[in-house]
């Protein structure tokens, strides 16, 4: 369980790109279920998971990662949360999710995720 929390943490700091891949396996994946940002969905590989971080920075002058509950089934980690965002023009984002982490050797293998978003202020902070 404390290799997602320090992630969270290592988000919360602003870290990205290769500086969080030290929390991951080399085949680690994320989905993501259809949600308010991403309609489709999403199953994305490790280098372009990355790389979103990277753009996440960009886009984001802070967030913070409120961890409800956490637990464990074998080697999968099952996270609550309410994660915030705010944006560089000060729209804030803010996120319900559950988490599935599988883990293997204490790294991060799968991310699957369920964002639940609240309605957003200004039709115009995000663009698909």
């Amino acid at each position: 369980m404390e290799t997602i929390h320090a992630l969270h943490r290592a988000l919360e700091a602003g870290q990205h790109g290769d500086e969080l891949r030290r929390f991951f396996t080399s085949d680690a994946v994320t989905v993501e279920h259809p949600n308010l940002i991403k309609p489709s969905g999403a199953q994305t590989p490790l280098d372009d998971m990355l790389t979103a971080s990277r753009k996440g920075t960009e886009l984001l002058s802070s967030q913070k990662y409120d961890v409800h509950s956490t637990s464990h089934c074998g080697d999968t980690v099952i996270v609550r949360l309410t994660w915030t965002g705010v944006l560089r023009n000060g729209d804030q984002l803010v996120a319900h999710i559950a988490q599935f982490a599988e883990m293997r050797d204490g790294l991060i293998s799968s991310i699957e995720t369920f964002d639940c978003y609240e309605p957003f202020r200004n039709a115009s902070t995000i663009a698909v």
